[in-house]
């Protein structure tokens, strides 16, 4: 059954709310904030207890049942659900009751297809009632690219435009995007993500701009945030002995979709003790969880775990927001969160280069698995937090895989002496031609190539 409808506001507090369709194709609230839920349903122990039975497109149906109420009815979304989630979620065991959550399955072999695949099926749902197009205009640190230009290529009335910065992602990631064409269309940047990111939200509320169909696909936009709570559910769902066994998570984080889409499980009531955020040498969170000091880090630092090199994420307004306090789009902190809540349900840890690499060579070596940059950055924070807090080997543990190691072929030869095979998805792509354009970092540049898409 599903429930009442959840309205949206935006962390910026100045503009009014909005239903979910509304904040999925609007991308960005016009006073520049993200859009956030204003209230978050809950699924009950009983419901909790069925999702061991269940499939993850089930679960899927089930959770965004709840979030989305009755802006699409349950017979239009389970379709979308089980078109969307056609792939295996494997959940690798390590050891003892530790586990690795391979999201790495998808089409683009990323965790981004989750959301973005579910992102484009409901946008392509609430536009086609309208008649209406839509342009696609997103910033990418690696994967959310090419699991956008994945999810959206061939759709008639939808076109993509998306912003790479041009030394930052793998030779892999930005063939992924620069192979397709026909409504895709992608441009390099010469700068850091945290640049690309910003050029999006200046045309966001650029008025002058107002007469086109703007929405965004990156996690500003709450539609990548809700798909994400699913393998949360999914993970715990599997692996628990009971229905309400706490589990632990490690996520790398870069932007923080990734971890505002466990947060709002976790406020759904999934069981969740503590989730360990595990970023690179960019470690402006960790530090703001320790000394309640935000200092954004400009420019960002060069990782090998590239998706991650965010040095101001935007998502940190919502996570500020969903624990009572207010963020602007520049990292003022307005009005300060409930910080012993935050440091309650968070910990927050910064792995070095040479840590991630370490990382990569000791798991292959010790059991035999292989580690992106990005998930031998999660596991490393998780064995560092589980030993500081000298948890019992009983404390059920997931560290999150966000892309296959197979996008990273040289860092993991180079690393581990091994070539990691290529994923059906990924085959092919050396031999495909590139098209994508180079341009300065100027927003002026920018507004070019969106007046002229149209």
């Amino acid at each position: 059954m599903n429930t009442k409808n959840i309205t949206y506001y935006s962390t910026n507090l100045k503009s009014e709310h909005v239903t979910f369709s509304e904040a999925l194709l609007k991308g960005l609230a016009p006073d520049g904030g993200l859009y956030m839920p204003s209230s978050i349903p809950l699924l009950d122990l009983t419901e909790l207890e069925r999702l061991k039975d269940q499939s993850y497109p089930e679960i899927a149906h089930k959770v965004l049942t709840k979030l989305l109420g009755n802006e699409i009815s349950s017979e239009d979304l389970y379709p979308l659900c089980t078109d969307a989630y056609d792939f295996e979620v494997p959940l690798e065991h390590v050891t003892e009751r530790k586990y690795i959550l391979r999201l790495d399955q998808g089409p683009t072999a990323s965790f981004k297809d989750f959301a973005a695949r579910m992102m484009s099926r409901l946008m392509q749902y609430f536009i086609s009632k309208n008649k209406r197009n839509l342009t696609i205009l997103t910033a990418t640190s690696g994967d959310t690219g090419s699991a956008v230009a994945s999810a959206y290529y061939g759709l008639d009335n939808i076109k993509v435009i998306i912003l790479f910065p041009l030394e930052e992602v793998s030779a892999m990631q930005r063939k992924q995007m620069t192979t397709l064409g026909k409504n895709i269309t992608v441009v390099g940047i010469d700068g850091k993500f945290d640049d690309c990111q910003r050029l999006v939200k200046t045309a966001f509320t650029d008025n002058s701009l107002n007469h086109l169909p703007l929405s965004s696909a990156n996690s500003i936009n709450t539609g990548r945030l809700l798909p994400q709570t699913v393998y949360y559910f999914y993970a715990w769902s599997r692996l628990r002995k009971n229905a309400d066994e706490k589990i632990i998570f490690s996520v790398p984080s870069g932007n923080f979709g990734n971890l505002m889409g466990g947060l709002i499980a976790h406020r759904m009531g999934l069981p969740v003790k503590r989730f360990v955020v595990s970023t690179n040498a960019n470690g402006e969170v960790p530090e703001f969880l320790g000394t309640g000091i935000y200092k954004p880090i400009e420019p960002s630092v060069n990782c090998i775990s590239s998706a991650m090199n965010v040095g101001h994420p935007s998502n940190l307004a919502r996570i500020v927001a969903l624990y009572g306090g207010v963020m602007d789009q520049n990292g003022k902190i307005m009005k300060v969160p409930d910080m012993e809540l935050l440091r309650e349900n968070i910990a927050g840890i910064s792995i070095s280069d040479s840590d991630t690499m370490k990382t990569i060579k000791d798991c292959f070596n010790t059991f035999g698995i292989l580690l992106e940059p990005h998930g031998a950055v999660a596991w490393k924070g998780l064995t560092e937090y589980l030993k500081d807090f000298r948890e019992s080997s009983e404390q059920l543990s997931v560290s999150l895989e966000t892309a296959h190691p197979a996008k990273f072929p040289d860092e993991i030869m180079n690393i581990t002496g091994v070539n990691p095979d290529l994923p059906i998805s990924l085959s092919g792509l050396k031999n495909k031609n590139e098209s994508y354009s180079r341009i300065e970092n100027s927003y002026e540049k920018l507004k070019e190539i969106l007046l002229q898409s149209q």
